[in-house]
Order: structure tokens, then sequence, then C-alpha cells
């Protein structure tokens, strides 16, 4: 662990000076809502926007970058991730309405986007209550809950590249399809302009409403969860297929499969990133074998296996 702790931090000696603030060895378990996981080689907050682009263009081009949210669909693996962690903090999550326009950083829940939302009387965004994430995490993935997605309210949105060059995108530039879009993995979303229609805060905030109990109902949301473990196929749901392929309750170490929503793997209280990487693999092979289907992950998966030779030591379970 010492021998790490002193390549991290020499780490940052190889790294621009920043605003912000850089955490060798940064526990990244503690980030995340399955609560494991290896920690950052270096983790890095930006102040703002500006330092953010100072960090990417004075990063050495030999350091990796990884960009992390909430934590709410992110596995960290046992090894940690090598490199740079940026995580964008309070100044990424400004939310501001003009209009029936919502200008919101990419730092900012999604829950508090829909509250604003409705406050300014603004209807058609009381699906982000259903997704437990920030708005980059959501414009990466073209998240989505209760029949629509983001691309349903998107406007536009900022990105600053791997240069730290800012650009303005739209909908063709980003690609947005299914729990998926074309921008490269190592552009990093700033925020986005997302719009919708009149309405009435009463009746936005009883819709509101409805989608908290209806996710309370059917979701493990008091569990050490990480969302929706797999993407619907075609015209299947995958909660079905696993469900089908006997999957409720299956464990491996403190893994579980949920036994209240099959498409949501949890941490009953000492599970590693490894067993759940591997129960969710378990499934995927039980769901190919009973029905000839291949889910795909839904869950971010970030980081070594503590088998990498590359794996930051004392990050073992």
């Amino acid at each position: 662990m010492m021998a790490a702790q002193s390549a991290s931090v020499g780490l940052i000696d190889r790294l621009p000076r920043v605003r912000g603030s850089y955490e060798a060895m940064a526990d990244l378990g503690r980030m995340t809502w399955f609560r494991v996981g290896g920690p950052a080689e270096v983790l890095f907050t930006p102040a703002d926007a500006a330092d953010l682009q100072t960090f990417l263009k004075g990063r050495p081009t030999d350091v990796p970058f990884t960009v992390i949210g909430l934590g709410s669909n992110l596995l960290v693996r046992d090894g940690g991730v090598p490199g740079v962690v940026v995580r964008l903090g309070r100044p990424f999550a400004v939310i501001e309405a003009d209009g029936l326009t919502i200008r919101c950083g990419a730092g900012a829940a999604d829950a508090n986007v829909a509250a604003a939302a409705r406050d300014a009387g603004i209807a058609g965004l009381e699906f982000l209550t259903g997704i437990p994430g920030t708005i980059g995490g959501t414009l990466r993935m073209n998240g989505g809950a209760y029949g629509r997605e983001i691309k349903d309210v998107f406007v536009s949105a900022t990105a600053v590249n791997r240069r730290g060059d800012v650009h303005k995108l739209g909908a063709a530039e980003i690609g947005f399809s299914y729990r998926h879009t074309e921008l490269a993995d190592d552009w990093i979303f700033l925020g986005a302009e997302l719009r919708g229609e009149a309405g009435v805060p009463e009746t936005i905030g009883a819709r509101i409403r409805e989608i908290r109990a209806e996710r309370e109902d059917s979701q493990p949301t008091q569990a050490r969860t990480g969302g929706s473990t797999f993407a619907n196929p075609a015209d299947r749901k995958a909660w079905e297929l696993i469900d089908a392929a006997g999957c409720r309750g299956l464990m491996r170490g403190g893994a579980q499969v949920s036994p209240k929503h099959t498409n949501f793997l949890i941490n009953t209280g000492n599970a590693t990133a490894t067993d759940l990487e591997a129960l969710g693999e378990d499934v995927r092979h039980r769901v190919k074998d009973q029905s000839g289907v291949n889910l795909q992950w839904e869950i971010r998966r970030v980081g070594l296996r503590t088998d990498d030779p590359r794996a930051l030591r004392g990050s073992a379970p």
C-alpha cells in the first residue's frame, strides 16, 4: 500500500497546477452506491469548467483519465482505477430555468433537475426523477425511465474534449440511440439545455410523486445497488428474461440478484466488486442458455481486476 501511495503522489507531481483538488489513492467505493471497489490512483475535483480545461490541456498524454458522477450506475473494480479519476462537484450542479428551458450542469442530479422544472412550471421532465444519476451520465448513456429518454427533451449540450477544447453540441453530433451515444468516451459533458412544455407545478409534482412511489414499490431503492444492470434487448424486458432463467435471488459471495426486481444486483453487506461482476456474468450466461439472448451491461464498469499486474496494491478485497 505504501508503494502505491508513493506512486500516486508521484503522479500528482506530474499533473498541471489546478485550483481544484488532487487526492492520492482516493477511496472510490465510498462514492458509489454499491459501496465497493478499489481506489483512484488520483482523484481530481475541478474548481470549475476552466479548471477542468487547465487539467486537460496540461495533462501528460500518457496519463489516462476517467470521469464519474454520483456513482449510482457505476461498478469500480477491486483493483482500482489507474491514472486520474475526474469527479464533477458542486460547481457543475447549477440549475437555471428560463421560460420552458432548463439549463443545468453535468453534475446536477437528475431528480433535482426534475424538481427545478416542476417549480418553474415546466412539464415533460418528470421522468428524470426515476433516474438515479447526474445529467452528465444521463447524457452519456441517453438515460431514460417511464417511457421517455433524455433525447426527448434535449436542446443542446456543452462538452470538452481531451485537449481541453469546449464545444456546443446538437443531437446529431451526440448520436443518441437506446442507452448509447456516439460521442467519444474521452469527451466530458459540462452541461445541457433541456426543454419541456408549459405545465402546472401541482400537476407536475403529483406525477413526480407517482414516479417516486412506483420506484419504491418495484425497485430495491433502500439496498446497496447500482440501478438497472442490463439494457433491455429489442422488444424484450431484461428482468423477464432474467426471471425466466431462474436467477431471482441468485447469489455469489455477498452479491445477490434482487428478489424484488431481477434487473438489479445488490450488495447484501460484504460483497466485493468481483462478486458483483461475476454474478452479473452468471446471469448473462444463464439468460443466454435459456433464451439465446445476449444481455448487454447497462452498469458502467471501470478499473482493474485484482489479478491484473497493474492493479493498485492494497485494493484487493
